[in-house]
């Protein structure tokens, strides 16, 4: 062995911890060896790390921070490997023990519900410390469904005695008047990713049963006026579409024991022209307000398809080249007169 290089060994309990950890087929092997000057030899029970001393140590770091995960009963995911392999290249494998460590609930299903990324860690940290939390990302970013398992939790602790869920209707606009049914048939459909969100925590059983006890209340964001919110957990979905004065209404419903969490997308804004997000004011008006929390998500923390990250990541470029378009434009304009 080179003067400069050292190892270290992990001592694996079984065939399921080594396949967790190295990925199938060892697929890990590759992402590894990409990024870091060292080399992986399985022996029998035994996972030889040889290398660079500085990559060996914080590899070696890695490997048992997140066989501590797995020997708790976590199943990791490629998705969660990579991940944490991210971290570990940025400086940041302290950050794998209180990402994997932080469990919100478990379904009835046995789903355990944890953050993914760092920003969707902090994001509940917010939602814990403060009683109002706006959270703005893109899409795939957790933001509702976080939201909605902090609930439940909170439900199920009975740190609140109910739930109630919100969004504003905006694209039905003129048109719900023409969907079948009465008024709750017909705002259903913009409703749905919540019930969604709610089916997979509690079960549909479960979630019928609150419902019809009055515990989860799922409405349109116009049945808000006139109420006072008192030992409830309040959460208003897309409120990129609340205008600013919806906004200072929903705000302003929260009563004693509760709490409220505000997510959007300000880059989805679906109002007609003229009005103005609630959700893109509101951060610039409260920022100042203690026990209100702004939580920023971005393509980092986007846990769908890994498409999407790149996806967002495109617009994101697209919209910047329209906006320096749009102002040189405007100049050139300006300096011909």
């Amino acid at each position: 062995m080179a003067e400069n290089t050292t190892s270290r060994t992990i001592v694996l309990s079984g065939g399921d911890e080594s396949v967790q950890l190295l990925g199938k087929h060892d697929r890990h092997f590759s992402l590894i060896e990409d990024k870091f000057a060292i080399r992986l030899i399985p022996k029998g029970h035994e996972l030889i790390i040889e290398g660079s001393a500085e990559d060996v140590e914080i590899i070696y770091i890695m490997f048992q921070e997140l066989l501590a995960h797995i020997r708790k009963g976590h199943l990791l995911t490629d998705r969660e490997f990579e991940y944490a392999l991210k971290l570990t290249g940025q400086g940041e494998v302290d950050q794998i023990r209180s990402l994997f460590s932080d469990l919100v609930l478990v379904t009835n299903r046995g789903k355990q519900i944890r953050p993914k990324t760092v920003g969707q860690k902090r994001y509940l940290e917010a939602i814990r410390c403060h009683d109002i939390v706006l959270s703005i990302g893109p899409a795939g970013t957790g933001k509702t469904y976080l939201a909605l398992a902090m609930a439940v939790d909170a439900l199920k602790n009975k740190q609140v005695q109910r739930l109630v869920l919100t969004r504003p209707a905006v694209e039905a606009g003129e048109h719900l008047g023409f969907l079948p049914g009465d008024v709750q048939e017909k705002v259903d459909p913009y409703l749905r990713p919540i019930y969604d969100g709610l089916y997979d925590l509690l079960g549909i059983e479960v979630f019928q049963k609150y419902r019809e006890k009055g515990i989860i209340e799922i409405a349109p964001l116009a049945y808000m006026r006139g109420r006072t919110l008192d030992d409830a957990f309040v959460i208003l979905d897309e409120g990129q579409n609340a205008t600013s004065e919806q906004m200072k209404m929903f705000l302003t419903r929260l009563g004693f024991g509760s709490k409220a969490v505000i997510t959007g997308d300000i880059t989805q804004i679906d109002l007609q022209k003229g009005r103005y997000s609630g959700l893109e004011e509101a951060p610039r008006i409260l920022s100042d307000i203690e026990g209100i929390a702004l939580v920023y998500l971005t393509e980092k923390d986007v846990v769908r398809h890994p498409l999407v990250q790149s996806i967002i990541k495109a617009y994101e470029a697209y919209e910047a080249l329209k906006e320096r378009d749009y102002h040189e434009v405007r100049n050139n304009n300006k300096r011909s007169f």
